[in-house]
């Protein structure tokens, strides 16, 4: 986790296009060069992607922080 005065080593970056979304993912350092993920999606594809982000994101927190009542 890097603290709040840390660069992050992405960024990611979504515009509208013709037929949904184009979403890009850069990387700055990936095996030594810096790489960039374009997915072109439209907007059914564009929202499954974001249902599964949102649902990872909720399912890591759940792992990461224990529930009342439980040790942890």
């Amino acid at each position: 986790m890097q603290g709040p005065n840390k660069e992050r080593d992405w960024s990611l970056s979504v515009a509208p296009s013709e037929d949904g979304v184009q979403l890009a993912l850069d990387l700055k350092d990936l095996n030594g060069q810096p790489f960039t993920a374009i997915l072109a999606l439209d907007r059914v594809e564009a929202r499954h992607l974001a249902r599964a982000l949102l649902a990872a994101a909720g399912d890591a927190a759940e792992r990461t922080f224990p529930r009342p009542g439980t040790p942890g």
